[in-house]
């Protein structure tokens, strides 16, 4: 007699649910997801009409299956071999950690294990967030020859990537390799590349060859049959880049460059992982001060990420310890704010400024008796003084 109907049951395979004859095979589409749902849900089979293609429901047992749940082999977890030294320092990464790196676990942990197998790192995030620091603290974790090179601020690119030419009397022209060179020679080093974003496009034309996996080599001279010197065996290149429109100096950078890294963001700490960091750096500083200057970095941040907001700058981690050092020395918060967040944000606009928003966010979290004291005010003649500050600020000719 020929067979009407095939039979299949509902399991779950690596997340999914799926459905499976008697042999084990799976449907080839027939059975929508949603009777596959319902039959799962309900523990019940489904028969296939072969002619037809129509699904019903039935019973486990009427469909030839036995009730009891179907086991689901697991897919298998690749096994580390803790026996290699580089695999177990990738793993037990979290026991070299420096206790004032704000980083979770997970991102630490792909920043040794990039380092570790050679990979071009580039640190992203707000200025200010810990990109250099995190860098830094990478270099002391695993003990390894370090060299600095702030490509932001250098106004000659060849001369510190490359080198320089220049004439002596007894030996005429001679040409002086710079500390880069030496440094890309140097086994196993860690070169920090700070500031790449705003480096100028020349210095990344350079580094192209540097940076490529296939090539690792500099090029002395932009004649193609110039000198080349090797990339050492284990160097590891780390960048740290402001990467947005609010970063004056920032050029576009290209993507043949960035695609040379494996792109490590940084977070913005959040408040209890900043008030730690300000405690252990400033272990002077109390909690509720702590909590407060990390509460006005917090407002200023969540304005600057709002729709219409009223901020194009935020506070950073770099300045909360700035200001945490100064309350450590005697300044209260509403003067720490003045003589170094304030200039940081814009003064134009009267009323309606940046800066005098910010004061305002200061000010709640700063207390009337502070105000008063800075100002030598009451509270609202505080708040008088700080619209009289930002008047004078734009020049006798602003319209408040």
């Amino acid at each position: 007699m020929k067979r009407e109907y095939k039979y299949y049951r509902a399991v779950e395979r690596n997340g999914v649910l799926i459905a499976i004859d008697v042999d084990g095979n799976k449907d080839s589409g027939t059975i929508r997801s949603a009777m596959i749902a319902s039959a799962y849900a309900s523990g019940m089979a489904m028969s296939v009409h072969i002619s037809t293609g129509k699904v019903r429901r039935v019973t486990l047992a009427d469909a030839g299956f036995d009730s009891a749940p179907v086991e689901v082999e697991k897919p298998k977890a690749t096994k580390v071999d803790m026996n290699d030294p580089v695999l177990a320092f990738i793993n037990n990464s979290a026991s070299i950690k420096p206790g004032t790196l704000m980083m979770t676990d997970l991102k630490w942990k792909y920043l040794v294990r990039s380092a570790m197998r050679g990979k071009n790192i580039m640190m992203t995030g707000d200025s200010g967030c810990g990109k250099t620091f995190a860098a830094q603290q990478l270099v002391v974790a695993l003990d390894r020859p370090e060299f600095y090179f702030n490509l932001g601020a250098t106004q000659d690119p060849r001369g510190t990537l490359v080198g320089n030419t220049h004439f002596e009397k007894e030996t005429g022209t001679v040409f002086q390799q710079s500390t880069f060179v030496k440094a890309i020679q140097t086994e196993n080093a860690v070169i920090l590349l700070d500031e790449i974003s705003r480096a100028h496009p020349e210095a990344w034309n350079i580094l192209m060859s540097v940076l490529d996996y296939g090539q690792r080599y500099l090029r002395l001279d932009e004649h193609p049959d110039s000198p080349i010197v090797k990339v050492a065996d284990g160097v590891t290149f780390i960048a740290t880049a402001n990467i947005g429109n609010e970063y004056t100096a920032t050029r576009s950078m290209d993507r043949a460059l960035v695609d040379r890294f494996v792109i490590m963001e940084m977070d913005s700490l959040k408040v209890e992982d900043e008030i730690a960091l300000l405690k252990k750096l400033h272990p002077g500083i109390s909690v509720d001060d702590a909590r407060n200057i990390s509460s006005i970095a917090e407002a200023t941040r969540t304005e600057k990420a709002s729709e219409a907001a009223r901020l194009s700058n935020s506070i950073s981690t770099r300045l909360c310890v700035e200001m945490a050092g100064l309350l450590v020395d005697g300044f209260t918060i509403t003067e720490s704010a003045e003589v170094c967040v304030y200039p940081f944000f814009d003064a134009d606009g009267g009323m309606d400024s940046e800066r005098v928003f910010v004061k305002q966010i200061v000010q709640k979290y700063a207390g009337e008796a502070e105000e008063a004291d800075l100002f030598g005010l009451s509270a609202e003649q505080a708040q008088a003084q700080i619209i009289d500050d930002a008047i004078q600020a734009n020049g006798p000719n602003n319209p408040f």
